[in-house]
């Protein structure tokens, strides 16, 4: 096991070690209800070491609650089962410029601490034979953010799965996002935010990056 000094230099510094999110190999044996069950006891456990009383009628559900808001809702995007059909259609228009959805809320937790990432990203591809229903960009987006994860490894999860479905390198993907673990502990910084910027295909030249910022830079509707 690390030390307690190592894993806070790992916690602090956001690393991450795969563009995949580490799971083991037994991640889905159990079903839903068995992991509710499971993590309902042990979160009832840390709310009595923390000196809560359970019997009290506001915190005696509170582990039931936790324990299905995580399978269920803040974490469901770690099984792949729950991922979204991405629906491409042939690109009869034969559409070639810039297609860009902006402002997807992003509502994650970081994997070191546990604690909310918020924000928002953009995305823009130019189409080839291919393109996908404009919900299901954001779908893709939420399921990815919908597990513990590292800033970096969200922005690369998305592009490298659109690239995939639309069998095209002209993707780019922007997240700007604000951390609690970096505004409500460590340095407490409360007005700083995170941007991670990663493309492929034609977004490797200035012309066409340059574009795609300008236009998330204009103001939303």
């Amino acid at each position: 096991m690390k030390d307690n000094e190592q894993i806070e230099i790992t916690g602090n510094n956001h690393f991450s070690t795969s563009i995949k999110t580490p799971l083991r190999a037994d991640a889905f044996d159990k079903s839903d209800d068995e992991k509710i069950k499971n993590i309902q006891h042990h979160f009832g456990k840390i709310m009595e070491e923390l000196g809560l009383d359970l019997t009290d009628d506001s915190l005696s559900g509170t582990p039931y609650r936790f324990a299905k808001m995580y399978v269920k809702e803040l974490f469901y995007g770690l099984n792949p089962a729950n991922k979204p059909k991405l629906s491409v259609f042939i690109n009869k228009y034969s559409y070639k410029k810039m297609l860009v959805e902006q402002n997807i809320t992003i509502d994650s937790a970081c994997e070191h601490h546990f604690l909310p990432i918020v924000g928002f990203a953009n995305v823009a591809y130019i189409p080839k034979d291919k393109v996908i229903g404009l919900s299901k960009i954001n779908r893709l987006v939420d399921y990815y953010a919908r597990r513990p994860q590292v800033q970096e490894r969200l922005v690369l999860q998305i592009l490298n799965d659109l690239q995939d479905v639309l069998e095209t390198k002209d993707v780019i993907v922007s997240i700007t996002a604000k951390h609690l673990c970096v505004s409500s502990r460590g340095i407490k910084d409360q007005s700083s935010f995170t941007t991670t910027l990663e493309y492929g295909g034609c977004f490797s030249e200035s012309e066409y990056r340059n574009e795609f910022l300008k236009i998330i830079a204009q103001q939303s509707i």
